[in-house]
């Protein structure tokens, strides 16, 4: 009998020693430290508690004026510090990290101005937090566009198109946060064009309001570029580095396009003082949205600290471009 007490003992021994050793979380069951959460305003992201972004779903105005939704900011830099600006005195009606464009057409008619926030409103009907890898999570938001100047036989504001944003924020590794950007438009109406500013300098589509430092320096692919009035081609990928902190650290933000974009590599529109940071889609001449497929575009951002080299950044875009891109459930 004290044999097969001190059996039973050893074999009990033995599976809970199985289960402490086991209990610890699996590679596929690691706890991520990237969190989503909804706040008054729309949704805050962070990293082990540490603050990376906020996502506007409200809209927000300065005594009603440039009312606007469906943006981020703010954006803060991998020391925590603040790396967008929202309603800047020079170009109030830009914000943050946004997506907007001057020409909006439905057939011959302009439905508002959604870069200027002028008659125009985001109605973000729906968001959902995504789990993607243990490693990263994703914002889906569904929004439907709509304007004053578009509304049915009761004065009611109609939609005209769907989008439908996915924003995966990864986790910080070797001092580089990368935060993945898929735009998707689908045209509710015939006839829907888009278009950046009538002038020939084009801007629209995805943009960066982010300080402009002294001695910032810009670099793409074939290495330092100088902003221009019109824009410019850097190649698929550029960086923004400087002292944003003015503390004489360096540190920067890279903005890379994907391949699968149209018009990729997009010329840029850039600017060293009191302006916004901006891959150009489509430009000057409106471009029309199929109802039965949506245009896309994708971008990655990258928060680095210190100063990346062309090498690494090349690097990084091509690992970008040949990425299995994640399948998100947008119904």
């Amino acid at each position: 009998m004290a044999d097969l007490r001190n059996g039973f003992l050893t074999m009990a021994v033995l599976a809970v020693s199985a289960i402490l050793i086991g209990c610890g979380p699996s590679k596929h069951q690691a706890l991520n430290p990237v969190e989503i959460f909804e706040t008054n305003e729309g949704f805050s992201i962070t990293e082990a508690g540490e603050k990376i972004m906020s996502y506007q779903r409200r809209h927000k105005s300065i005594n009603g004026k440039y009312l606007r939704a469906n943006y981020i900011h703010p954006l803060y830099n991998l020391d925590g510090q603040i790396l967008t600006e929202d309603f800047p005195a020079d170009h109030p009606h830009h914000r943050g990290i946004f997506w907007a464009w001057h020409q909006v057409w439905l057939g011959d008619k302009k439905l508002g101005d959604s870069w200027a926030a002028q008659d125009f409103f985001w109605d973000v009907y729906d968001a959902k937090i995504l789990d993607v890898d243990s490693k990263s999570r994703a914002l889906q938001v569904h929004v439907l566009w709509k304007s004053p100047l578009w509304t049915d036989a009761d004065g009611k504001k109609k939609a005209f198109l769907k989008e439908t944003t996915t924003i995966r924020v990864h986790r910080a590794q070797n001092d580089i946060r990368k935060i993945d950007f898929e735009i998707k438009l689908l045209a509710l109406e015939d006839g829907m064009r888009l278009g950046g500013s009538e002038d020939e300098k084009g801007y629209g589509g995805f943009t960066t309001r982010i300080p402009l430092p002294d001695g910032l320096s810009f670099t793409g692919t074939n290495g330092s570029v100088e902003p221009k009035n019109l824009s410019v081609e850097a190649g698929p990928w550029l960086d923004f580095s400087g002292d944003f902190s003015n503390d004489g650290d360096l540190s920067g933000l890279t903005i890379l396009c994907h391949n699968s974009s149209p018009g990729y590599p997009q010329r840029w529109i850039l600017r060293r003082k009191g302006s916004a940071q901006n891959p150009v889609y489509p430009g000057r001449h409106p471009v029309v949205l199929p109802r039965d497929k949506p245009v896309i575009l994708r971008y990655r951002l990258m928060i680095h600290r210190s100063k990346l080299s062309r090498g690494d950044l090349d690097k990084l875009q091509a690992e970008y471009n040949s990425e299995l891109l994640p399948i998100f459930d947008n119904r």
